[in-house]
This record gives C-alpha cells, structure tokens and sequence, in this order.
C-alpha cells in the first residue's frame, strides 16, 4: 500500500460491531474512545494499560484482556486498530487483518491502513467529517475548529427537530414531491437561531406544524 492511496468517506454502522484494539497507551485510548460513540463491542489487547482504559472495563464499556497479542486473532473481529509501541507486533496485526479481508488502522502508520479516521463534528443526527488522506491531518485539525464556528452549538437542537420534521414530511407527503420540497425549503429558510432562543418549545411545535401544511 503507498502513501499516495485515496480514502472514500463512508458511513459505516459499528453498533455491535466487533472491534479489536491492540496497545494500552494513550494512542490506543484516544482510538477506543473514538470507536466507544458509535456502540462498538471492543475488545483491548495489551500487557500495559492506560488507567483510563481500566475505567472503561471496569464500567463493562470495553472488554480487557492485559496480555500479548496472540497470532492470528485479529481475524476474528469486524475491524481492528493497532497502536502497540512494537513495530513488529503492529506488523503482526497489519498482516493477520490484511490476509482475513478485516479492516485495520495502524496508528501513525499511513502505509498499512486501509481505512483511517477523519477529523469529526457532530451535532446530534449531523456529522461532518474532514480528511486530507492522511497527508496533511493538521490541516484537517484546523477545519474541525473551523466548523465548530460554522455549526453552533444550537445546531444540536436543530438537527433533533429536523429528523423529526423530515419524518412527518414523508408521512403527511409520501406521493407528492412538490409539496415535500416546499416543506423542506419553509424549514430551510427559517432562523432557527432566533427561534430557538426566543420561542418555547410550543411555539416551536406550532411552527413546525404550519411549515407541514403549508403545500395544502
């Protein structure tokens, strides 16, 4: 694999997904922890941990094995990480997850990664995710405070509003498109900022029922 490798940016569901972590410093932490917001079953390797690592296995949030990483066994998850501190057991890893068709993600190691993480925000439903393919990543950094500018904090809200308001959209409109986009765009248009610092929630609602109707 070169270094010149382009990344496509999906959205991969990890809910129940099995996920092996090897390494127990705090590389792999900040890899566990990524994994841990989207429900991912993960299981950490390793003979030294991070003692935030202990927390999460003592509250059953990851499952801890404190020993050596064993020949092969990366095989058996649906996608691995490896932030060991040994080369050759990251090469081990790479090689074992390579060979089973596995996802694999060698920290700081470009070249034997098929897949990588992006810079994220997320706002409830919203996610945006930034990646310069690995090559320039404090670029990527930059762009995500970047966004946090772009998307406010009030976004949180608007985006628990829109998925439901796009639910009620396809229900009261299920066979007229037009009316659909009248209501996406009434919803579009609004100053959500204002509205949800100066209107109650039942104002809110009301609104929302009034951008429903509006195509009748």
């Amino acid at each position: 694999m070169s270094g010149n490798d382009k990344f496509m940016p999906i959205g991969l569901s990890l809910k129940g997904r099995t996920c092996l972590v090897v390494g127990g410093d705090l590389a792999a932490l900040r890899e566990v922890e990524s994994l841990l917001e989207y429900d991912a079953a993960i299981t950490v390797i390793a003979s030294n941990v991070h003692e935030k690592l202990e927390y999460h296995a003592k509250r059953g949030r990851i499952a801890l094995e404190k020993r050596e990483y064993q020949s092969s066994e990366a095989a058996a998850y649906g996608l691995v990480v490896s932030a060991a501190e040994d080369v050759e057991v990251n090469t081990q890893v790479h090689g074992d997850a390579s060979e089973a068709g596995v996802l694999v993600n060698i920290v700081g190691d470009l070249a034997h990664c098929n897949f990588i993480f992006p810079e994220v925000l997320r706002r409830d439903c919203l996610t945006a995710a930034l990646s310069t393919d690995g090559k320039a990543s404090f670029v990527s950094g930059h762009l995500r405070v970047v966004l946090d500018n772009i998307f406010p904090a009030h976004w949180e809200h608007l985006m628990r509003l829109a998925a439901s308001f796009q639910s009620s959209v396809e229900s009261r409109w299920a066979n007229d498109p037009a009316a659909k986009n009248a209501c996406y765009s009434e919803f579009l248009e609004a100053d959500w900022k204002k509205m949800l610092e100066e209107l109650s929630d039942e104002q809110i609602e009301k609104e929302l029922t009034r951008m429903l109707e509006m195509p009748e």
